[in-house]
């Protein structure tokens, strides 16, 4: 008769592997939803703008100032087409920029 060794590895469960991939969810839906409401803003604007340049609308819109609008721009495009930077480092705690050490109590005067 043969004799069958199975082993069998338990690793622990990680409740923050949880955390971290509705973390990363978030993240995602946030960036969609931006770019969701970036790209409506852009159709808006481009139907603003060609309302205000056919006619007969256009006589309106010149009658009441109506200008065209600028279409969306970004000043520095790569720094928008990447994601940020999100760091997990807890060993050296960062302070936001600006913000200056809390403020130590006054001690009191000397007894004489």
């Amino acid at each position: 008769m043969k004799s069958l060794l199975v082993t069998v590895e338990r690793y622990p469960e990680l409740k923050s592997d949880a955390n971290f991939r509705d973390l990363q969810a978030q993240l995602e839906g946030t960036e969609n939803r931006i770019t969701v409401a970036r790209n409506r803003y852009i159709d808006a604007v481009r139907e603003y703008n060609v309302t205000v340049r056919e006619f007969p609308t256009n006589l309106t819109a010149k009658m009441f100032d109506y200008d065209v609008k600028p279409n969306f721009t970004v000043e520095n495009e790569a720094a928008v087409s990447s994601a940020p930077a999100v760091t997990f480092d807890t060993t050296t705690p960062s302070k936001p920029a600006g913000e200056a050490a809390p403020a130590q109590p006054a001690s009191p005067p000397p007894a004489n």
